[in-house]
């Protein structure tokens, strides 16, 4: 081509070559001689023409020609042969070079239709297609790349009408969401839904159609695609059914028209499902592309089928306007000229067969109009010259105006439930984007159309609210908002105000004063207690002595309690049982913040075995304190000070899974405890450790409350990176709990101090904690304990937090440092308490022995404490045989509040109390086969069954025991207490137990047995006047059917056993005898005691005695 005008000193000559001809080439050369170049003029005159004429131009058709049997149907490579000859004979197009055409598969699946694509690039000039949407952006890039065009009547994304963006594509027909576009604005039906049948092709078209009306701003109610069967399609239509204002449903795949058996199927259920009433109008989309004949055309399919034709009479067509002939008449035209060499009837071939052909044909003007520019041909020059073009194809008009935009026209056919034809009602003018009236109205179901939604949907203007005022709906929008602020505000107000009158009224209340609590003091400790709670070497003292009292047996001195109050002591009485006062910094507590109230209500809902439960808040007379359990053991720091306590490695790691198990039910329920070390964990009188003191910060913090400053020492317990962040120490961490942890398992193991195996003061030791390297930790040698523990010590106080264990994860690994052996300290203790009965029983037979004189009250003795078969046996020095017994029934029972009668009574009272309840206890059993095993303190054990077989008769007689016991305790008066009621809690368990003689010299009949465990379970879980039996008692007693009355209780947590159903037993008929009535059991309290008022009320009567006794 030249570049510059004649006579000129230098030119560029473009040259082309296949298949590469749309990537030319620039050769330039340098000023030569004009002879020469008078020699290279006349060579291009004579030669270029014929050298233009021998270039190539191959189009590639591409479609799922293979894959697909519809679409094969189009019959492509015949369709572009019959374009290609007429192209050829065509006159009035001078295209200037080789025009051909290739047919190019495209894969049913998107992925590998695209890949197949991509391999395109050096078999086709152009390309006709994609006729997947999905793959139509990537498709138009690679022609862009490429420089090669991409004309394609399938494509719907709106951004390829972009020159810029997409300089190679263009549209062979208008696009079919324009056309929607305009029939649903003529309509007003703004909201459709689409559904699309399940190959790639239609799922992809169903998504990209949704897509580009959301682009023009109608609500897409629903896209579902569909499966083959036809519970997959019913399952798709109740999708579409329940989408709500649904108008008009685009149906992604083949027309039934054509051979489509899924829209067949689809149509034919929905009218089964009766959406085929009007309610809504169904489009098929595979029309667009195409012109389907329906002048003097009959559908076989539809005459043969009545149902399909009912249901198609909720369907409106819209394909392309025939102009002179249609499709059929046009196919058969080119047939009878010989133009089309195929046996196939016109009816045998799918219309699209046309759109190709047009396709075709389009691609051939636009390269007729750039050569008639003088433009080269290329992509970008084709789709430019697509521009303002008219021509007849197949069987209609195909015209574009300046901007590209195809403006064929559609026509809207309409069928009834009576004629098998279609008709023409509207003509979609896509020049003028109008629908115009044709004279034929259409035939809706049932006479009624859908449903027209508001014109706003289709108006550029305005904003669609559904015909309601903006201004309007947003003033009632406003209201709203000020109504649910207000009504949000006034119950915030009430929801505070019920939570106040909870917290000093009712069952559960909170806040407690004088009047709730009664101060004591153990009168062996006369020093005062420390103000901050810790249990120091005073409290421990204290707490020595308190739980000398409440375990009488422990001691035979128990003395009585001085009198307290709440300036020097920490220990009170609440609704009978005694409970620690945690006392807060003195200061002006002022009035409970709404926080505050939020903590304690968390805090008031925390219930674990190893937490020790808050109990209320102290606040009256200036002292505010935390309540929670009293526990006679002391705190761990206590007990490890203790060196009469023994402790082994299964003592040890008993209290250490206590604390994990309390940590970890903490950390579940989101808590932080930040002050963990060990005198915040206390023992009970059972020896299982509890977590307390947690919520002491949160409190402080909502009452914003100044914290005192701690010590060097309190500070051992504390993480690095809390010590060197103080505002992060007032709220505590997770894993600040968790190397807190490991300093108490320091603690445990070498049963010492925080760091005392570094001989380094406090203050030294948190400088070096704070400002590592070096890292300083306690020494732990592997002596002290296994060296699994020592591992996970040390991973607890890793420097970097994060990388420190969970509880949960300190849970599983200390339960494999124990191969899963029960840590069970209760366990260990009653095999301590028989070995103490054993040594008692040892002690007085040695004394028996030495007095001839006492010889037949001993053996009396021996009768009463073994079976007379046993005794005898024993006395002729025989060895008894331990015994297996498969079913007998344990009794257990114990008095209520026991450890608060005896320290407020004498020690020869409670001897007297304890004499005068077994003696009427023994009178009873004498009257039933059962057998007394022991008694210890106020514990009461006998069974029935042992060792004297009766079969299933001893559940009968332990509760027939169970119920004269519990009359007679009904009218018991202790003698020095005569107003205090004596109660008792039963418990009863069946099962199998082994009883044998243990030892010669001092020999006891014993029972073993998880039954025995059980039976006590049973009693310490009961409440006062009430028999506690376990679910395998009342099968017994029901298989022997004597009436007895028992209730149901409900799953009830039995320590050990976890949840299991237990029951009352209440009476039995002809059972006259009168029983007790039970004490009403609030919520929250324990009703293991006595209650408030009636200590109060004994104490009066006491003290009003005294000073009668004083004024006589």
């Amino acid at each position: 081509m030249l570049q510059e005008p004649w006579p000129f000193h230098s030119f560029e000559l473009k040259c082309n070559s296949y298949p590469k001809w749309t990537e030319p080439e620039y050769f330039s050369f340098s000023p030569f001689p004009s002879k020469i170049f008078l020699y290279w003029s006349l060579l291009a005159i004579f030669f270029f023409p014929n050298l233009v004429h021998t270039i190539p131009y191959r189009v590639g058709v591409v479609g799922p020609w293979s894959c697909d049997p519809l679409f094969s149907k189009a019959l492509p490579n015949v369709a572009a042969k019959l374009a290609i000859d007429r192209i050829h004979n065509d006159a009035s197009l001078d295209l200037g070079l080789s025009f051909n055409y290739v047919i190019l598969e495209e894969d049913c699946q998107t992925s590998k239709a695209l890949s197949t694509f991509l391999t395109y690039s050096g078999v086709a000039s152009g390309f006709i297609g994609p006729s997947n949407p999905g793959y139509c952006d990537a498709a138009t890039l690679l022609g862009k790349n490429w420089n090669k065009a991409v004309f394609s009547w399938a494509c719907i994304n709106y951004e390829l009408d972009n020159v810029k963006s997409y300089p190679t594509f263009a549209r062979t027909l208008p696009s079919p969401t324009r056309v929607l576009f305009n029939v649903m604005k003529y309509f007003q039906w703004a909201h459709v839904g689409v559904i699309s049948s399940s190959e790639d092709i239609w799922r992809d078209t169903g998504r990209k159609v949704a897509n580009a009306l959301r682009n023009n701003g109608l609500p897409v109610g629903i896209v579902v695609s569909m499966g083959e069967d036809s519970m997959s399609i019913r399952q798709a239509l109740e999708k579409v059914r329940k989408v709500d204002n649904l108008r008009m449903i685009i149906m992604c795949m083949h027309s039934v028209l054509i051979g489509g058996q899924p829209q067949r199927q689809l149509l034919e259920i929905a009218h089964e499902m009766k959406m085929t009433d009007g309610t809504y109008v169904f489009i098929p989309y595979d029309t667009l592309y195409y012109s389907l004949p329906y002048e003097k055309t009959t559908y076989d399919i539809l005459r043969f089928s009545s149902k399909l034709r009912a249901a198609y009479d909720a369907v409106l067509t819209i394909t392309v306007e025939s102009e002179q002939n249609t499709f059929y008449q046009a196919f058969q035209e080119a047939k009878d000229r010989g133009e089309l060499v195929t046996k196939l009837n016109p009816d045998e071939v799918s219309p699209l067969f046309g759109t190709i052909y047009n396709a075709i044909y389009f691609t051939a003007h636009a390269m007729n109009s750039s050569k008639m520019h003088g433009s080269w041909v290329s992509g970008s020059t084709l789709a430019q010259h697509s521009k303002n073009m008219q021509f007849y194809g197949f069987n209609q008009w195909i015209r574009t105006d300046l901007s590209g935009n195809g403006f064929t026209d559609y026509v809207i056919l309409d069928t009834d439930i009576v004629t098998c034809e279609l008709s023409r009602t509207y003509i979609v003018d896509m020049e003028t984007d109008m629908v115009r009236y044709m004279g034929r109205p259409i035939h809706f179901p049932n006479g009624v159309s859908p449903k027209s939604d508001s014109y706003c949907w289709f108006s550029n203007e305005k904003i669609c609210t559904g015909g309601i005022d903006p201004a309007f709906a947003l003033m009632v929008f406003l209201c709203i908002l000020v109504a649910i602020i207000s009504i949000n505000g006034l119950a915030y107000v009430i929801r505070r105000r019920i939570n106040k009158i909870k917290l000093v009224r009712g069952p559960n209340k909170i806040l407690l004063t004088l009047d709730d609590v009664t101060f004591i003091n153990p009168q062996f400790s006369v020093k005062k207690l420390s103000n901050d709670g810790s249990r120091t070497s005073d409290s421990a003292q204290v707490i020595s002595d308190t739980r000398s009292m409440k375990s009488p047996m422990r001691s035979g001195s128990i003395k009585s309690l001085t009198p307290a109050t709440y300036e020097n002591s920490n220990v009170a009485v609440y609704e009978g049982d005694w409970v620690w006062m945690k006392k807060c910094p003195t200061g002006d507590f002022g009035d409970l913040k709404p926080g505050t109230s939020d903590v304690f209500e968390v805090m008031k809902d925390l219930r674990h075995e190893n937490v020790n439960p808050f109990l209320g808040f102290f606040h009256d007379c200036g002292v505010f304190a935390i309540v929670t359990e009293f526990c006679s053991r002391g705190s761990l720091e206590d007990l490890l000070q203790n060196k009469d306590v023994k402790l082994d490695w299964m003592f040890k790691s008993s209290l250490l899974l206590d604390l994990i198990k309390g940590m970890k039910y903490l950390h579940h329920k989101k808590f932080i405890h930040g002050r963990l070390k060990s005198r915040n964990c206390v023992v009970d009188g059972r020896f299982v450790l509890k977590v307390t003191d947690y919520g002491y910060n949160e409190i402080l913090q909502t009452q914003k409350i100044p914290h005192e400053d701690p010590t060097a020492y309190e500070l051992l317990w504390t993480a690095p990176e809390l010590l060197r962040d103080v505002h992060a120490a007032l709220h505590g961490t997770f894993t600040g709990d968790v190397y807190s942890f490991s300093i108490i398992m320091q603690e445990v193991v070498v049963r010492g101090p925080p760091y005392c195996t570094l001989e380094l003061p406090a203050e030294d030791i948190i400088q070096k904690i704070k400002k590592p390297p070096p890292m300083c930790r306690p020494i732990v040698s592997p002596d002290h304990a296994p060296m699994e523990c020592i591992i996970l010590m040390k991973q607890c106080w890793n420097e970097v937090e994060d990388r420190r264990p969970t509880f949960d994860e300190i849970f599983d690994q200390f339960k494999n440092i124990n191969k899963g052996k029960k840590t069970n300290i209760i366990d260990s203790m009653l095999r301590m308490l028989e070995q103490y009965s054993s040594n008692l029983e040892d002690l007085i037979r040695e004394r028996t022995e030495e007095l001839e004189i006492e010889k037949q009250k001993t053996e009396k003795l021996l009768t009463q404490m073994l079976p007379p078969s046993v005794a005898e046996a024993l006395k002729t020095g025989c060895t008894v045989e331990p015994e297996w017994f498969d079913d007998v029934t344990l009794y257990f029972s114990d008095i209520v509040g026991f450890t608060t009668i005896s320290a407020m009574s004498e020690p020869i009272e409670v001897v007297d109390l304890l004499n005068d309840l077994y003696t009427l206890f023994d009178a009873v059993i004498g009257n039933h086969d059962v057998y007394k095993v022991e008694t210890i303190g106020d514990a009461y054990m006998v069974a029935s069954g042992l060792p004297k077989r009766n079969g299933n008769r001893h559940a009968a007689e332990i509760s027939n025991m169970s119920l004269d016991i519990l009359s007679s305790v009904g009218s018991f008066k202790m003698r020095h207490m005569p107003d205090v009621p004596v109660r008792i809690r039963i418990g009863l368990h069946t099962g199998p137990v082994v009883a044998g003689v243990v030892g010669l010299t001092m020999p006891r009949y014993c029972l073993f047995g998880d039954t025995v465990n059980t039976a006590s379970r049973m009693e310490s879980t009961g409440i006062p006047y009430r028999i506690h039996v376990n679910q395998s008692t009342v099968k017994t007693l029901r298989s022997l059917n004597e009436g007895y009355l028992l209730e149901l209780r409900g799953r009830t947590e039995l320590k050990g056993k976890g949840i299991e159903e237990t029951f009352w037993l209440v009476g039995k008929e002809g059972f006259t005898k009168p029983l007790p009535v039970p004490p009403v059991i609030k919520s929250g309290q324990i009703g293991h005691g006595f209650l408030h008022d009636e200590i109060t009320a004994f104490k009066r009567r006491k003290a009003e005695k005294q000073l009668a006794r004083k004024n006589n």
